[in-house]
């Protein structure tokens, strides 16, 4: 079984519901929205990411003979249900805010319509992957945020939850502003931007910490980056000055060291002396080790000359927001609006479009939350993707993705962007169709 692109990926009730829906005959159209319910702790946006992988999982969805003959030995399910599986694809339509698109609570970024047993399967891998996504690519522009200009890379995958969340939270963090990353795969299927440069275990390996430098520098001569804090910084950095002379006259240019432990700004200060009393003011420092954009903001408040930073672990996971309270719900069904009203978790009725305005310099003034077909002044968010089960154009490269997210959050107001929650929330106004909506739909359920 493929992992990723398997329906059995999924939860148990999805398939008994489908069961039911089977054998009830229940084939009418049934339409669901994705949307967060609130902002994490100390986020005052968050970031759309994860729709392409999500494109790509409804266009090849489908059933292999291994797992129907799975399903009909487990015993849960009937045979002619089981054979109704072996034709099961995706027929419906998609609309969603662009990836990279900064988003609010209870504002859809996707929405499903589809006949109801497709649009019910789906939920759990569709918020699998845009949960993740959005949730790194959130935590990554804060970052990107507080240090522009500066060489930014993932350092996570090894401490990521799992393989594929290491290699999507590579590409989310590049969406969002990221220089590039360490994960390979990133590279050769995303075109993201490597980085890396040496472990620790590669200097202890050799029994002179020079000759470690020296070796190494030949046998990657375009990207000499040497790590200087497994024994003595400051030692190994006088070492550096030593050795650059040697390796220019062979034509091989230090870009720079990197630092992974200790009191980074102390360090970096040191290290920068060192440097440029020997000469070597071209060569930058890079900083690793448990960094996220707390970290970076106070080292860079410290004026510590570091040109990039590599970050990992908090990162990869979120640390300090590790999850979205997010929902994939039923909007409408067999053409009639639906909500549900669950304490604490009421949702709004029928499908929906965002309208957002900007102020006369650009940036975000507030938006609109309505019906699909309420216009409204601004611009809409929600755009089509998908019709019948295929896709209305080619997928965008991540490049271009990036672009568009640079050029998103820099319209953004000022009071979003900061780290702490703003005392501003940003604006987003309930129409007054979406609420005369939503109790019309009360009325009809009492």
């Amino acid at each position: 079984m493929n992992l990723q692109s398997s329906p059995l990926l999924t939860d148990l009730y999805q398939l008994t519901m489908l069961q039911a829906y089977f054998d009830e005959g229940m084939e009418d159209t049934a339409v669901f929205e994705f949307f967060v319910r609130d902002l994490p702790p100390q986020r005052n946006f968050l970031l759309t990411a994860g729709l392409e992988q999500v494109l790509q999982f409804l266009e090849n969805l489908r059933f292999t003979p291994d797992e129907l003959d799975w399903l009909a030995a487990c015993g849960r399910f009937t045979r002619d249900f089981v054979r109704f599986l072996e034709t099961f694809r995706f027929t419906g339509d998609v609309h969603a805010m662009p990836e990279g698109t900064p988003f609010f609570p209870h504002q859809p970024i996707l929405r499903i319509t589809a006949p109801i047993a497709q649009a019910q399967l789906v939920e759990s891998r569709v918020i699998n992957l845009l949960h993740f996504q959005t949730l790194i690519a959130s935590k990554a522009v804060r970052s990107v945020l507080e240090a522009p200009g500066k060489l930014l890379v993932d350092f996570g995958l090894r401490r990521a939850h799992g393989a594929e969340a290491g290699l999507l939270a590579a590409r989310a963090a590049y969406l969002a502003g990221y220089s590039g990353s360490a994960t390979v795969l990133a590279g050769a299927q995303f075109d993201v931007p490597l980085y890396g440069t040496m472990a620790h275990s590669y200097i202890q390996a050799h029994a002179d910490e020079t000759a470690a430098f020296e070796r190494f520098a030949h046998s990657h001569p375009t990207n000499t980056v040497f790590l200087i804090d497994t024994y003595d910084t400051e030692a190994a950095a006088e070492k550096v000055v030593k050795l650059a002379p040697r390796l220019e006259q062979q034509g091989i240019h230090i870009k720079a060291v990197r630092l992974d432990s200790g009191n980074l700004s102390e360090h970096a200060h040191k290290v920068r002396h060192i440097l440029d009393q020997g000469g070597c003011r071209k060569i930058g420092i890079f900083c690793s080790g448990n960094l996220d954009e707390y970290a970076i903001r106070q080292l860079l408040a410290d004026g510590a000359p570091i040109d990039g930073f590599g970050v990992g672990t908090l990162l990869d996971t979120s640390a300090d927001a590790p999850y979205l309270d997010c929902a994939y719900k039923l909007v409408e069904y067999a053409g009639q609006p639906s909500r549900k009203r669950s304490e604490g978790k009421a949702t709004w009725p029928g499908r929906k479009q965002i309208y957002r305005l900007h102020a006369a310099d650009g940036t975000l003034e507030r938006d609109i939350l309505t019906l699909e077909h309420d216009a409204h002044p601004g611009a809409p968010l929600i755009e089509p993707f998908m019709q019948a089960g295929k896709r209305l154009s080619a997928a965008e490269s991540l490049q271009k993705t990036r672009q568009r997210t640079a050029d998103e959050v820099a319209r953004l107001p000022r009071h979003l962007l900061q780290l702490e929650t703003s005392p501003r929330p940003y604006t987003v106004e309930i129409s007054p169709a979406l609420r005369n909506l939503a109790e019309a739909v009360d009325r009809t359920a009492h």
